[in-house]
């Protein structure tokens, strides 16, 4: 079951459903080792309850929940029929939901139980994750050229990439400089992910010069009618470059 989504403004929002079973108990621990606090809505945004998670146990498949300090609550709770959750982990907005809440103890006192989410939702402003792209063997997109740019198509290498767009380097300068030209039916190349096309809009320009002299021009280009399907393609490839980040990352402590 997929939460609700809250904001009015959720074309500023991308969404990434994550299924995998070890990921989901990953993130619900760091949700309660960072006792980031849990907004249980009962029915609606009429009867919340802010809560939090005691203990994640993989064994038994259940998510222990601190209780509310209404009793009327819990009960509403308990004979509710499907509960949703909100919660924040480094700025990035968790939604999950649950079918069934049971009475249980922690530590001694009473708390609540629910069964591990099949599958939750991560919703990450556009801003939050732009990723730099590798450097050595670049990551490229091919634009198509209109007719009163010669035709055919260029392909860029990327510098980095967010799920709401890309920066490119046109170091031949082919593009120009008119900030809000747009190019359609352009395709990215995102390794171990696949192809994906998507519209661009360039929405800002950098000229710069290099350590050898040589200039270049680095264009910031936002994603336009582009389908769901890439946006999640595009969002498995920055989970897949901050993977091999934080790895490396750990390999140099």
């Amino acid at each position: 079951m997929q939460p609700n989504r809250l904001d009015a403004d959720l074309e500023n929002w991308h969404d990434f459903e994550v299924e995998s079973r070890r990921e989901i108990i990953a993130l619900l621990r760091s949700i309660g080792e960072k006792n980031q606090l849990i907004r249980m809505l009962v029915q609606g945004e009429s009867d919340v309850c802010v809560t939090s998670i005691l203990e994640v146990d993989a064994d038994s498949n259940s998510v222990i929940l601190d209780c509310s300090i209404n009793a009327e609550q819990n009960q509403r709770i308990l004979g509710a029929r499907s509960l949703s959750y909100e919660t924040t982990l480094d700025k990035i907005r968790i939604l999950f939901a649950s079918a069934r809440v049971e009475k249980c103890t922690f530590e001694g006192a009473p708390a609540l139980k629910i069964a591990v989410p099949t599958t939750l939702i991560r919703l990450q402003r556009r801003e939050y994750y732009r990723m730099s792209t590798p450097v050595s063997n670049p990551v490229r997109v091919v634009i198509p050229l209109p007719a009163e740019m010669g035709g055919g198509s260029s392909s860029f290498p990327l510098a980095d990439i967010s799920c709401g767009g890309i920066a490119i380097l046109d170091n031949k300068l082919l593009l120009g400089d008119s900030i809000g030209k747009q190019y359609g039916d352009c395709r990215i190349e995102l390794p171990e992910v696949g192809p994906i096309v998507t519209g661009l809009q360039i929405r800002n320009c950098l000229d710069m010069t290099l350590l050898n002299n040589k200039s270049n021009r680095r264009l910031g280009c936002q994603f336009t009618d582009m389908a769901r399907g890439a946006l999640n393609a595009v969002q498995r490839y920055i989970t897949k470059l901050e993977r091999e980040r934080n790895a490396r990352i750990a390999g140099l402590g």
